[in-house]
This record gives structure tokens, C-alpha cells and sequence, in this order.
């Protein structure tokens, strides 16, 4: 199956929900004119089409694979990444100062998005960058900023983020890694760290790790950590990579999936000749971390429509080929490719409006990114509220796209050959990584519901009423205002026993929102697009929507039940 860039799609929800005009309208992002922004969605998409998908079968059968040198991609990766470099692809979203192209955040989203469902294990490599240009460019000092920045930007070094230990997986104010002055303004690093994507690999001349790391004499939990800048190799006076800097790969982990992404455990200062340097203040990691989550959360929702974007464009695919069973009701008994059976349609129908749904979601954050570097307050707040709905929303429906896609090609999707089964493996670990949906949830009614003393949720709930038609979409979000009050005085364990089904009620009621605006524009249409986006829309509202209200009786029961019986019980 080739792979087609959903350029189209991109296109319509920079226009119809970031609003990209508006933007444009900015100083700050003027070049994101519409001949600039039709070359991008293009280019990257011919990009992605001609090197990088074609690579995405022998990604998950070959892998990544650890030797005692370091880790090794399959054959064809190191040229396509060199080929992503010199191609500007990283520079997108970077600042101009930084060598980037300054262009808005939405639309290096719509990059990442075309590279992901090409191929999204080698797509996390520049996801990762990303994360660690958000954090120099807010928390780096002028000289780690000039040093490191105009490398990652281009992509020629890769970045990663540092968290999780073996003891301290969601539990960061665990870790144990150390950093010790050696009196220069240097630290010496010492610790083991699990699960680094892209940790090593072989397509980079360096690797800038960002390392959490506790200081002599820090502070039990999250308050005593800080953030430290540890490159593979030390730099030269010049700034090019020189000394090695004591940071082994000590293995990679045998996985469901997601196999062209090598996931390390990595071991800082063997023999004691890791150095580091401090980004930010000391004791600063948190907040420091917090703009990589931030960032890597809303990409986490991206790799979720990345899934759903390959396994449906696989799912149709097959279904306009595979020739089965004569339609049900025919006067004819002649067999018939099986997108004309009902269920069939029904699952692609599912799949194509749960992709664009989780799409809209997850661009319509990425606008408020870029209103938020405008010195939108409002925007901010939006922001802060939304993120957590697009990466545990967006994930979830990847996984559910996935998994329908292999139902689509019945017995065939189970085996590896079609390629379906690979969809749903690697869309297996997004709910879990970069907080897991639960902490999604949980940080939605803890925190974010009482943003502005609550005016971000009632702002939210106000412009999908005051845009809202839909009757279903009407009744889902007044159930949703009243539980969002009703959870804001809960008790601790009722307000998160409830807080997943709520957080999947407002996802859908935004997500409604979205698509009902979607479908009202594309109605105006004739074409295959517009017919597909309109017919996409009202299947969500007629079917979807009312799913979500179904929610409703779990998002306002008491954790009573949950707390009914010992701990030991559920072992009975």
C-alpha cells in the first residue's frame, strides 16, 4: 500500500480551526503566508511519501538494534534522516536567531504529522528535538542556547529527555541520578535512566541528553531536582563534537512495538567522566521539565493521529480490494469488494471521523501554542486546559483506529504480512508514555478545571455552546458544565474515579464542536473531500457524540465501589 499525505485534510484545519490567517496576520508569524504554507504541506509530504514511509515495514521487522558500540538503525535510516536535515524539515517551527524558519507551531505539527504517518517510529527521533529545543530556548543560558541550539534545530544533533529510572517510572520526585559541582561550572553526572527514545542510535554525529539529576544536599521529592544539559560527546573549542562523555547504552528493550525507535537504558558516568551543565537555576528541573512534557504531550496526541491516519489509509486500501460475499439484499450473488457491506463502511466511517476528530483536536492546541507565543493570556489558559484532552483523547482513538483497521482485514489483519497488525503495536505505548492517560485525567480535574479560578472551563464550555447546533452536541456539553462544577468540589477519590470518563466526555464534546464546524464548511462542496469531511461530521454527532453521553453515569459516581473491598481482593 503506498502511502498518501493527508495534505487536503492538513490544509482545511489550518485554515478552518487553527485559522492560520490569522497568524499570518502577525508580525511574529508573517511568512506563514499561503503559497508558504502549501509548499511545506507539499514538500513535506513528498518527502515523506519518497523516503521516509517506504522504510516503515523494515523498521518494525528489522529494528534497532543494540551492539557493544552503540545502537545500529536498519539500512536506509541514516540516509533518510541525513536527506530530513538537509531538507529544512527540522528548522520549521524553530526561531530565525536559532537558524530556524520562525514559522507557526501549527504548522510544524502538520509536518510532524506527515513524517509520523509515514513512519512513525523514526518520526519520534525529531518529535524528541523538539522537546529539547523548547527547553534551551526558555531555560538555557545565551552560551548553551548559541552552542546547541543551531544543531538541533537543523536536526543535525538529536535530543532526548531523561526522566524515568527503575524505581521512579510516573514518580519523578524518586530518582536517584546525582550531579556533583567539579568547580568550574561543570557537574559530574552519575545515575541509570530507563526508556529513553532515541537514546542512541547511529544517524547523528551527537546526541544532547537533558538529565534529571538531584544536587548535593537537594531536597527530598520534586523540589530537589535539576535539569543538566549531557551531550554524548563533550564539545571542542570550536563547538564540534570532540571527547566522548561517558554515556553507554547499556541496552534496548524488547517491545511491542515501535521497533525502529530505540528505546535505551542508558548509564551516566561509568567511570566517573560524564559532565554536565546546569540548565537554569538549581532545583529548577521541574519547571524546567514541565516545558518538555508540555511540548511532548501535545506531540504524544500527534502520534495518535499518526496511527489512525496509516491503519485507515491501510483499512481502505484493502477493503476497496478484497473481493468477498455478495451484498446482502443484491439481486445479484456475485461477490463484492467489501467497503460495499455495511459493517465494513460502518468501521471505516468510525475510523476516518475518529482520525479527523483526534486531528482537529490535537491542531486546534497547536493554534493555541502559537496564540500563547503571541501574549494571548486567554490562549494560554486554553492551552493548559486542552493539552491534557489531546494527548490521552488523541492517543485513545489511535489505538481504537488501529485496532478496527485490523478488523477490517478480518484474519489477514492478524497476520503480519498486511502490515495492519504493526499499527496497532506501535499505537499500544502513546497512552501510556509522556504521563499516562490516567494522569492525563487526573491532572484535567486536579489542576486544569481550576485554571482562573475555573474561567478556562467556563470560557471553553461557552464558545462550543455559542457555536453548537447539533442537538447531541448541546445536551454533552451541558452535561459536561455540570459535572466539571460538581468535580470541582468533590472529594479527592470521587473527583478521580470520575475524572477519566469526564476526561473523554469533554474530549468528545470539543471534538464535536470542531467537526460540526468542519462539516457546516465542507457542505458547501462537491467533491469527494467535501462529501467525505460532511458525511465524517454527521456520523460523529449522530453516533459518537451520543457515546460520550453514555459516559455520563460514571463521570458523577462515587469511588465507593472502587474502595469496597481490601486491595488483596482483587487477586480473588
Amino acid at each position: 500500500m503506498a502511502f498518501t499525505p493527508a495534505t487536503t485534510e492538513q490544509r482545511f484545519l489550518l485554515d478552518h480551526v487553527v485559522r492560520i490567517d490569522q497568524l499570518a496576520a502577525t508580525e511574529r508569524y508573517a511568512a506563514a503566508s499561503d503559497d508558504v504554507v502549501d509548499a511545506v504541506l507539499e514538500g513535506v509530504g513528498q518527502f515523506a511519501a519518497g523516503e521516509w514511509a517506504p522504510l516503515n515495514r523494515a523498521g518494525d521487522t528489522v529494528g534497532a538494534k543494540w551492539t557493544p558500540d552503540g545502537v545500529v538503525m536498519p539500512d536506509g535510516f541514516a540516509q533518510a534522516y541525513k536527506d530530513y536535515v538537509e531538507g529544512g524539515w527540522g528548522t520549521i517551527g524553530v526561531e530565525e536567531e536559532w537558524g530556524g524558519q520562525g514559522l507557526p507551531f501549527a504548522i510544524q505539527t502538520a509536518v510532524l504529522d506527515t513524517l509520523g504517518s509515514a513512519n512513525m517510529g523514526f518520526a519520534l527521533c525529531p518529535t524528541l528535538t523538539v522537546g529539547a529545543i523548547e527547553a534551551l530556548a526558555h531555560h538555557g543560558s545565551p552560551e548553551q542556547q548559541a552552542l546547541y541550539l543551531p544543531h538541533l534545530a537543523t536536526g543535525e544533533w538529536t535530543g532526548t529527555m531523561n526522566l524515568t529510572e527503575p524505581q521512579a517510572g510516573s514518580d519523578v520526585g524518586a530518582l536517584r541520578a546525582t550531579a556533583t559541582p567539579l568547580g568550574d561550572g561543570k557537574w559530574s553526572i552519575k545515575g541509570t535512566k530507563i526508556y529513553i527514545s532515541f537514546g542512541d542510535h547511529d544517524m547523528a554525529p551527537n546526541i544532547v541528553h537533558l538529565v534529571l539529576a538531584r544536587t548535593p544536599g537537594a531536597p527530598a521529592g520534586t523540589k530537589g531536582i535539576s535539569l543538566f544539559l549531557v551531550p554524548k560527546f563533550r564539545l571542542n573549542e570550536d563547538g564540534t563534537p570532540g571527547a566522548f562523555n561517558d554515556v553507554r547504552v547499556v541496552s534496548i528493550e524488547h517491545k511491542m512495538g515501535l521497533h525502529a525507535s530505540p528505546t535505551c537504558v542508558l548509564s551516566f558516568g561509568d567511570t566517573d567522566d560524564c559532565v554536565g551543565e546546569l540548565i537554569g537555576a538549581e532545583l529548577g528541573g521541574i519547571r524546567a521539565m514541565f516545558t518538555m512534557m508540555n511540548n511532548a504531550r501535545l506531540n504524544v496526541g500527534l502520534q495518535g493521529v499518526q496511527v489512525a491516519e496509516g491503519a485507515t489509509q491501510a483499512a481502505v486500501a484493502y477493503a476497496l480490494d478484497r473481493v468477498q460475499s455478495a451484498r446482502a439484499g443484491s439481486a445479484s450473488r456475485d461477490s463484492v469488494k467489501i467497503v460495499e457491506h455495511p459493517d465494513v463502511r460502518r468501521m471505516l466511517m468510525r475510523m476516518k471521523a475518529q482520525t479527523q476528530a483526534a486531528r482537529a483536536l490535537v491542531y486546534y492546541a497547536a493554534g493555541q501554542v502559537d496564540r500563547a507565543n503571541l501574549g494571548d493570556a486567554a490562549a494560554r489558559n486554553r492551552l493548559e486546559l486542552v493539552t491534557p484532552l489531546a494527548k490521552a483523547h488523541g492517543t485513545d482513538l489511535g489505538n481504537e483506529v488501529a485496532s478496527l483497521g485490523i478488523q477490517v482485514h478480518g484474519g489477514m489483519g492478524y497476520v503480519e504480512e498486511t502490515g495492519a497488525a504493526q499499527y496497532f503495536r506501535d499505537a499500544r505505548i502513546t497512552p501510556i508514555y509522556e504521563g499516562t492517560n490516567g494522569i492525563q485525567a487526573a491532572d484535567l480535574v486536579g489542576r486544569k478545571l481550576a485554571l482562573d479560578n475555573g474561567g478556562a472551563f467556563a470560557t471553553l464550555i461557552a464558545d462550543i455552546r455559542a457555536e453548537a447546533t447539533d442537538a447531541n452536541l448541546i445536551a454533552l456539553v451541558d452535561a459536561c458544565e455540570d459535572i466539571g462544577r460538581r468535580l470541582a468540589t468533590s472529594d479527592a477519590d470521587d473527583k478521580l474515579a470520575a475524572s477519566y470518563p469526564f476526561l473523554t466526555m469533554l474530549s468528545v464534546a470539543t471534538c464535536g464542536w470542531l467537526m460540526e464546524r468542519q462539516g457546516r464548511i465542507a457542505a458547501n462542496g462537491s467533491d469527494d473531500f467535501s462529501r467525505m469531511k460532511t458525511a465524517a461530521a454527521r456520523f460523529y454527532l449522530e453516533q459518537i457524540v451520543p457515546e460520550a453521553m453514555g459516559l455520563k453515569a460514571a463521570a458523577t459516581a462515587s469511588a465507593a465501589v472502587l474502595y469496597s473491598i481490601s486491595p488483596e481482593a482483587f487477586a480473588a
